[in-house]
């Protein structure tokens, strides 16, 4: 269960050198990439913010005034009381508050196009093993329908540790076979039968999986980010704490769904407890996404479709803080529709740049 306030997550604990290791060829491919990622941050125009609060210089035509703003980006879905989701509102419908201060909105748009880099991170510990495969099948019918060209998409798995199976790719076929590669762990530790020892069973290192993905992988993409974690919640043996992996999510900008399948008998058979939803909800629900459980492949398939429609019909909504201190402070972030009956699901604030 994670705990305290916005702004009172703990600093973050760093995960020992083995975890890292799987995420090396992505460390040195960053070294090749970073000038291709820094010209392309050049060439955004304002109808295609990336999803990070961002600082514009902008110069006088002397040159001896600088002024530094920053502009937030939120991504928005809407539903009315039944739940529909509403892709028909304008600009004035909303109203957008940071700490409580209303914030004019700048930057305004329906059912956006921004890029997407979108991270696949899939439970291969062993009490996912009554549900992998039609999870496997479920992710690759996801990723065809949403990935678009100008999309990319990572995948890593997480049991005894964390790695990264496909690095951001455009390429679907590379992407599949990548899932088709996804197999449960059996070399794990000795599973419990005595869930009153406290020990761990198994291993399912959801935080440091969530916590790599975003401050390894996320961090430096533009656009929007989004995770999907497909897990059934139980984290056992990670070296980052619930709250700091949430703390990289949102100081990386990520949005979280996720797909809480799991396998009841893995539990019942065990005697163990099933608590994981609680980490999930509040993961998912911080950062703009949701969690949507699942118990069986047609629900699966109707967990991403729920996504993959979410990500067509999203609202976008950038504006300038009237707080100027860059202090890497959090800030609570407040959407709502100023009439009628709705309910806006959006992050519930940011890291604001840090001088």
């Amino acid at each position: 269960m994670l705990r305290g306030s916005d702004a009172e997550f703990s600093a973050v604990e760093h995960v020992d050198e083995k975890s890292w290791e799987a995420f090396g060829r992505y460390k040195a491919g960053l070294l090749t990439i970073l000038p291709i990622i820094l010209v392309a941050l050049c060439l955004f125009s304002l109808d295609s913010l990336p999803a990070s609060p961002q600082k514009q210089d902008c110069l006088t035509p002397d040159s001896t005034l600088r002024v530094t703003t920053t502009v937030v980006n939120v991504y928005a879905i809407v539903r009315d009381h039944k739940g529909r989701i509403v892709s028909d509102l304008s600009n004035d419908d909303f109203e957008l508050r940071e700490e409580s201060e209303l914030q004019p909105i700048r930057y305004f748009s329906r059912e956006t196009s921004t890029p997407l880099s979108l991270g696949m991170v899939i439970d291969t510990s062993r009490s996912q093993e009554g549900v992998l495969a039609a999870e496997k099948e479920e992710a690759k019918e996801f990723v065809r329908e949403v990935l678009s060209s100008k999309d990319q998409a990572f995948l890593s798995r997480f049991d005894l540790d964390v790695e990264l199976l496909q690095d951001f790719t455009s390429d679907f076929a590379s992407f599949s076979r990548a899932i088709d590669n996804l197999e449960i762990n059996y070399a794990e530790r000795p599973l419990l039968t005595d869930p009153s020892s406290g020990a761990s069973a198994g291993g399912s290192h959801l935080y440091d999986a969530v916590f790599l993905a975003s401050n390894e992988l996320m961090k430096s993409q533009v656009g929007r980010k989004v995770l999907v974690l497909v897990t059934d919640g139980e984290d056992q043996g990670s070296k980052v704490s619930a709250s700091s992996a949430l703390a990289a999510a949102e100081k990386a900008d990520v949005i979280i769904y996720c797909v809480a399948a799991s396998d009841p008998e893995f539990y019942e058979l065990r005697g163990m407890p099933f608590k994981g939803d609680s980490a999930l909800r509040r993961i998912s629900e911080r950062t703009g996404g949701r969690l949507i459980r699942v118990n069986g492949r047609q629900n699966t398939a109707a967990a991403f479709g729920e996504i993959a429609k979410e990500l067509r019909t999203e609202y976008f909504l950038g504006y300038s803080p009237t707080n100027l201190r860059h202090d890497g402070s959090f800030r609570k972030v407040r959407v709502r529709v100023t009439h009628g009956n709705y309910r806006v699901q959006t992050r519930h604030g940011y890291y604001s740049p840090k001088e």
